[in-house]
């Protein structure tokens, strides 16, 4: 699905929009009232979240990576440079939370992110482990940016939404 050229968009998405505009917001174009909605919640995960920047780009990546989402990965490669996750950090984001070199404060966010990614839940450990770092706010953030990135790495994924300029990165495994 191509992103909607702005001389499609109706008067609510030109309301919601300004071109040019990341290809995300292009595709949901096609569906001005999800897109409206999907923003607030969006930009309360990407930008209002108790958690400070690095721990969300680094939950964010892990997810765009289990998704196997070029576009999400991209576009947070750039982002989680600017959070200060180093380029090294971020190959090492696609080795998973038992690579060498992760804090155990890192690793427990990544284990996260492949629990709630395969079970949909997190283990006991990974629980108390996050709980003792986090408060009760944190912690539904936590879950909560692991969630939305899954479903915008699904939605992306399914709509070949090609990444924009600029966004780079460590290549995502092949689909089948």
């Amino acid at each position: 699905m191509q992103p909607l050229p702005p001389e499609r968009w109706d008067d609510e998405t030109r309301a919601l929009l300004s071109p040019p505009t990341l290809n995300i917001f292009g595709t949901l174009a096609y569906h001005p009232k999800l897109l409206k909605r999907w923003l607030v919640f969006g930009n309360h995960v990407l930008a209002k979240s108790t958690l400070d920047a690095r721990d969300r780009e680094l939950l964010i990546l892990r997810t765009g990576w289990r998704c196997r989402a070029p576009y999400e990965w991209g576009q947070h490669v750039v982002i989680a440079r600017a959070a200060d996750v180093t380029d090294e950090e971020i190959v090492r984001v696609s080795e998973g939370p038992d690579a060498p070199g992760w804090s155990p404060d890192d690793a427990t966010l990544l284990r996260a992110v492949d629990e709630l990614h395969d079970d949909q839940s997190l283990s006991d450990a990974t629980y108390s482990a996050l709980a003792a770092r986090y408060d009760e706010q944190q912690l539904l953030d936590i879950v909560f940016t692991v969630g939305q990135y899954h479903l915008v790495s699904m939605a992306l994924n399914a709509f070949r939404v090609e990444r924009d300029d600029g966004a780079t990165g460590v290549p995502i495994p092949a689909r089948e």
